[in-house]
């Protein structure tokens, strides 16, 4: 689908010299009222800009070329006493140790961990692992931050 026709004219506002489309969004009321505390958290900021934030960070992320020199960290949170999951993830991180610059183990309670990971080099590889990561079965939570190396 092209950028035209998704684009509704009855939706754009024109204000001094900005272009802005009102959409609609359905979402559920719980979720609406954790994320509002999460914005005034932030200092206030209302919906509208939150959003746009969230949206402009998916896309730089999303918009790094697969070739492209970064650095990323993974961050997964998991039940250790999960049947080789631990086995799992370091197996992961042993097949591609070249990739891996540190890695930090944190105990959060009797029963979960955080993994930190901080991974260097082309990106489509990287992404790669950290998905890889944050996608095993078993792990309750998972994100990977990337950025161009400067």
């Amino acid at each position: 689908m092209t950028k035209s026709e998704i684009r509704n004219p009855k939706s754009e506002i024109r204000t001094a010299g900005t272009d802005l489309a009102r959409i609609g969004v359905a979402i559920d009321v719980d979720l609406l009222g954790r994320f509002d505390e999460w914005i005034a958290g932030r200092g206030g900021s209302n919906r509208s800009e939150a959003i746009r934030d969230l949206i402009r960070d998916r896309l730089i992320s999303a918009s790094i070329d697969d070739r492209a020199r970064v650095v990323a960290a993974v961050a997964i949170v998991y039940d250790h006493h999960r049947r080789m999951l631990s086995r799992r993830l370091t197996a992961i991180q042993h097949e591609h140790g070249d990739r891996i610059v540190s890695a930090m183990h944190v105990h959060l309670d009797h029963h979960r961990c955080l993994e930190l990971i901080v991974l260097r080099g082309p990106a489509g590889e990287v992404r790669g692992v950290g998905e890889r990561l944050a996608g095993e079965k078993g792990v309750l939570h998972g994100s990977v931050f990337l950025t161009r190396r400067l």
